[in-house]
């Protein structure tokens, strides 16, 4: 007989929480667009709930043109005015603006450290990701102020350190998977 699954409590019943949870949280990503398509993702967040924004996921997905940063990057005032008008994502101004903006920031990373997850990574401890075991959830790292801010400084917006957390769970360069999850 198969071992029964075990999870953390956060994804609840929600089918679209859980494959979230047990594909995704956690699990350390190289890939740049991956990397591109969290930070639109969880700066969409800011303010709301995750499932709020993984329900619109495929929204933004065609919103931001499959999350091709480059594209992003380029996106004119017409483009704007079209997120602006997309009934599928958070019709935030601000937001919409950052995303662009975040977009372009991102290509300067990559261009600047060769990649994005290297930029990323070269706040981590030996370059590594962090796997937490014990059951204390935190919202917040010392690693997570140090990378929000230096993206404050280069122009990143909607990225305090509580979303860097997340993003940080969200990509993997964290795993806050509790002890006993069949996912950690």
């Amino acid at each position: 007989m198969p071992a029964a699954i075990v999870r953390c409590h956060w994804p609840g019943n929600d089918p679209l929480y859980i494959k979230y949870h047990d594909e995704e949280w956690g699990k350390p990503t190289h890939d740049e667009k991956k990397l591109f398509e969290f930070l639109i993702l969880e700066s969409a967040q800011a303010g709301l709930s995750w499932i709020t924004i993984l329900r619109r996921r495929n929204n933004y997905r065609k919103a931001f043109a499959n999350f091709n940063a480059k594209k992003v990057a380029a996106f004119t005032e017409a483009d704007f005015k079209r997120l602006l008008n997309d009934d599928g994502i958070i019709r935030n101004k601000l937001k919409i603006r950052a995303a662009i903006s975040t977009a372009q920031l991102f290509l300067e990373v990559q261009k600047e450290f060769g990649s994005f997850y290297n930029y990323l990574y070269s706040h981590m401890p030996d370059g590594k990701p962090i796997v937490n075991h014990g059951h204390k959830l935190v919202a917040t790292s010392p690693i997570s102020d140090a990378i929000s801010k230096d993206m404050k400084k280069r122009g990143f917006k909607f990225f305090g350190t509580t979303i860097c957390y997340a993003y940080m769970q969200a990509i993997g360069m964290v795993n806050d998977h509790i002890a006993g999850c069949s996912f950690k």
